[in-house]
């Protein structure tokens, strides 16, 4: 009885899926999971398709089976889009996990868990603090955009506003 309860049980956790999204309450999102083909969306718009879906330098987005094209916008990173997550897979098939938002204006993807499809294994989307940590020596991943030098050299020059001379409002 114990053997026949433990092989079920075996089963059973063996066929629950690895990964699952989490909600973020973002208006039109949808728990989602999908096979799709990672494409450079400038080169599936006009047919400029450099090498390796432009090395990471492009949006990329996913392609799915009915042609539809759909933007990945976002992984688990703070500030930081999907590219990162997907260069690796660029023209592969994979299935992402994550919240498909669906704006009738924009819809979009935002991805949490991807993998070589049908059976790869899972990875978190948030390679872009690891890469972005290795390629600046930084410890300190948690708050990258704090310490980007792009980005405080952007701000030094045009405020936090993105707009030179305009202040946050003092605290009385």
């Amino acid at each position: 009885m114990l053997r026949t309860f433990s092989v079920v049980l075996a089963l059973l956790l063996l066929s629950l899926p690895a990964r699952a999204a989490e909600e973020w309450g973002i208006d039109h999102e949808k728990k989602a999971r999908i096979e799709a083909k990672v494409v450079d969306i400038l080169c599936e718009l006009s047919g400029d398709c450099p090498k390796n879906c432009g090395g990471g330098k492009r949006q990329l987005g996913l392609l799915r089976d009915d042609g539809k094209l759909v933007l990945a916008i976002k992984n688990f990173d703070p500030f930081a889009g999907a590219v990162v997550d997907l260069i690796d897979f660029c023209n592969r098939r994979i299935t992402a996990d994550g919240l498909y938002i669906a704006n009738p204006k924009l819809p979009m993807f935002v991805l949490q868990f991807k993998r070589l499809a049908p059976d790869g294994k899972w990875s978190r989307a948030n390679w872009f603090v690891k890469r972005w940590a290795e390629a600046h020596g930084a410890k300190n991943k948690g708050k990258w955009f704090r310490h980007d030098p792009a980005i405080t050299r952007a701000i030094a020059e045009d405020g936090v506003f993105g707009i030179p001379g305009l202040k946050p409002p003092k605290d009385d």
